[in-house]
């Protein structure tokens, strides 16, 4: 059997095992040293918050049964994408598919802020009260769906190694936690690993609910992409301690913490005045 094979037979084994393994060392990691006190309570939130997850990797998986992975199998069959057509070598073909798929999910980040009708579902994610690792995983149903569809259109035109798919998803989910986690690195470190890799500080801005902020640091994983297109913000205005998080006309639990709330949220309310360019302080503007 070909390492292929082992990884699609295996696929589904390998990203739970690094996901409840993540979460688990977060959810640790976040009770024993809080870098903020949570305004709702945890058992609410994580109850809500991951059963939307859980309600959405059913829908994944029954609309898309052989997710991206699949995908990535059946792209390198046909001979389809930039690196299966040129013959790319496994070694170069691997970093350099993360890398692009990683600045596809950072360009994927700023449509949904951009454009106002997937602003109402992106910000099913924004209006999480608190800011722990269950927000790194709270997407509404529909945005989870684009987001798998748009991952299908840059696996046919790129054509990565089935291993790159499989690393990538890994990494992507668990970074996805540790930079939503509730909790603090030294600032050392911090400001080490941020010329790499998104931190939870680093991250935790984007969830403010002033305009400017939330308009920035937009990536998931490596922290070049916003230094490079300019959208890096070092801290937030009021301190890790002082910012709010979530969206400031959006405070109601019914709508915000609520499972049923959550699924609805895209469809309530109007969107007025929201542009990704207004990265200026317009104090209490926020939608």
């Amino acid at each position: 059997m070909s390492i292929q094979e082992t990884i699609l037979d295996n696929e589904v084994a390998i990203r739970l095992g690094f996901f409840f393994g993540t979460f688990a060392v977060m959810a640790v990691w976040e009770v024993l040293a809080p870098r903020r006190a949570l305004t709702v309570s945890r058992a609410l939130r994580w109850v809500n918050n991951l059963g939307l997850v859980f309600f959405n990797s059913f829908v994944l998986r029954l609309l898309f049964p052989a997710a991206a992975v699949g995908m990535a199998a059946f792209a390198a069959e046909q001979g389809w994408g930039l690196l299966n057509y040129y013959g790319v070598p496994a070694g170069l073909a691997v970093p350099a598919a993360i890398v692009a798929m990683d600045l596809v999910i950072y360009l994927q980040h700023v449509l949904v802020h951009a454009v106002p009708v997937l602003w109402r579902l992106h910000r099913v994610h924004h209006a999480d009260p608190d800011y722990d690792v269950t927000t790194g995983a709270r997407f509404h149903t529909l945005e989870i769906i684009l987001s798998m569809l748009i991952k299908f259109a840059t696996i046919l035109v790129l054509g990565p190694p089935v291993v790159a798919v499989v690393v990538f998803e890994v990494v992507l989910n668990a970074m996805a936690m540790f930079n939503h986690g509730n909790v603090r690195l030294p600032g050392g470190l911090d400001r080490v690993l941020r010329w790499l890799v998104v931190t939870p500080d680093m991250h935790r801005v984007h969830h403010s609910v002033e305009d400017d902020e939330a308009n920035s640091n937009f990536g998931f994983n490596l922290s070049c992409w916003d230094r490079l297109f300019g959208t890096y913000r070092d801290q937030p205005r009021a301190g890790h301690q002082g910012m709010t998080i979530g969206i400031h006309h959006y405070r109601d639990p019914k709508w915000v913490t609520w499972l049923p709330g959550l699924l609805a949220l895209p469809f309530v309310g109007r969107i007025t005045g929201y542009v990704i360019n207004r990265r200026e302080w317009r104090d209490g503007e926020g939608v």
